[in-house]
């Protein structure tokens, strides 16, 4: 590539929106290839063709930010979607990789292409043309090592050994990369100790949300009109919770915590209340435990949102409470922050990173309801200041984790291995 020319980049991907459905893998890989597509960025996105019955029109939109180029991915008929099941994820998934990974090689080859950026098993096959000497350098994205359980420590043994082929296809790619990519600074020890690279080859580039979308959704009227279809007044204390009702999201601790809260919130705030947004396999469970706390009167849960009803919300919302037992980035954190929201959550997974104690919210330890408890009561007491907190988290939203600002940085990443002149950066030849 030569001084001052256009940046060519081939994003390889199992799954992107709106081909194959709006997941977060999905959203990830779209809004990626456009900021980079927006910045001057020559992208190629190499994945499965269109699901069936996909409008053309939606494929046309995102042919405006990448050429795209199909690789067939053959699951099997149990699967909803490519990446959906334990077998498809340890079979057609490293095969997608192989085949999708030599596409890029075939491009790199040609000459077309720059730097090759995997997501996940996505690039297997360019990571054996990377060791063999393919010259375009190679960014590995790990995503949340589910497969690994590094953010889900009490995840199954027998699921984690079940996840052994793609265990291996992901720290094949990440032994040829010139650099791996660590979504938030807490987790660089996560992926130092599952992805076996040489020293210095991580790199953070946060996840990111669009910005600009979570605030077009909604705006102080659809807030006061959310709180008034909920009969709530324009003073009531709303803590806001958003995430799938499964275990490791910790909504049972929240339910603990304002019961041992409640007293001193019923003096501070009289008439708070919990919104938890979403549905999940625990619903009837935490429904329970809402009712045996005796805490029915205070408690909505509000099930599955459409976009406007959930920014509404967070709008409406007083502080949010993410009370996770453990974590990738959080992206519902981030949202409510860019709605200016303050936040108490726990230190798990990249949270630390985005909730800066005493200035963006407050932090507790996983599982413990009783300090989860405080941190309410101290939100509860700090009504003053709750307006400069969520100020605050709203610009560091903007300055670090906005799709503008992370595009750059990724682009910065590909730039510091081309000029050979950064510790990430390895000349073509060899990791």
């Amino acid at each position: 590539m030569n001084a001052g020319s256009r940046l060519r980049v081939a994003v390889t991907s199992r799954a992107v929106h709106p081909l194959h459905g709006l997941g977060g893998l999905e959203r990830h890989v779209f809004d990626l290839v456009r900021h980079l597509a927006a910045r001057g960025v020559e992208v190629t996105l190499v994945t499965p063709p269109p699901r069936p019955g996909c409008p053309r029109e939606a494929i046309a939109a995102l042919e405006t930010s990448a050429r795209l180029v199909h690789v067939p991915y053959v699951t099997f008929p149990l699967a909803n979607r490519p990446g959906t099941t334990i077998l498809d994820r340890d079979t057609a998934y490293p095969l997608f990789g192989w085949r999708a990974g030599r596409r890029a090689a075939h491009l790199v080859a040609q000459g077309r292409v720059d730097v090759v950026h995997g997501l996940g098993a996505s690039a297997l096959g360019y990571a054996r043309a990377r060791r063999r000497g393919a010259g375009a350098p190679l960014v590995l994205n790990p995503q949340g090592l589910e497969e690994f359980g590094a953010t889900a420590p009490d995840a199954a043994r027998l699921k984690r050994l079940a996840y052994v082929p793609l265990q291996r296809a992901v720290r094949a790619v990440a032994r040829a990369a010139d650099c791996v990519l660590a979504t938030d600074r807490a987790l660089v020890p996560v992926v130092e100790r599952w992805l076996p690279m040489a020293a210095g080859k991580v790199a953070v580039v946060p996840n990111a949300i669009d910005v600009e979308a979570c605030r077009r959704h909604a705006g102080s009227a659809e807030a006061m009109a959310m709180r008034q279809q909920a009969g709530l007044g324009a003073s009531d204390f709303v803590m806001l919770s958003v995430g799938r009702l499964e275990r490791n999201k910790g909504f049972d601790v929240m339910v603990d915590a304002l019961a041992g809260a409640r007293a001193r919130l019923d003096v501070l705030v009289p008439g708070w209340t919990w919104v938890l947004a979403g549905d999940g396999p625990e619903r009837r469970a935490l429904a329970s435990r809402v009712q045996s706390a005796g805490l029915a009167h205070a408690v909505r849960l509000a099930g599955r949102l459409s976009d406007a009803a959930l920014h509404a919300w967070y709008e409406a919302a007083t502080v949010f409470v993410h009370p996770t037992r453990y974590e990738g980035s959080s992206l519902v954190t981030l949202e409510a922050m860019a709605h200016a929201r303050p936040v108490v959550a726990t230190r798990a997974g990249g949270l630390p990173d985005k909730v800066v104690e005493g200035v963006t919210g407050w932090l507790v330890a996983p599982s413990d309801a009783g300090a989860l408890a405080r941190a309410l009561v101290v939100a509860a007491e700090a009504l003053a200041r709750l307006p400069a907190m969520g100020a605050e988290g709203a610009a560091l939203v903007d300055r670090e984790f906005a799709w503008p600002a992370v595009a750059r940085r990724t682009e910065e990443v590909y730039r510091r291995l081309l000029a050979y002149d950064s510790p990430l950066g390895t000349r073509p030849g060899g990791p």
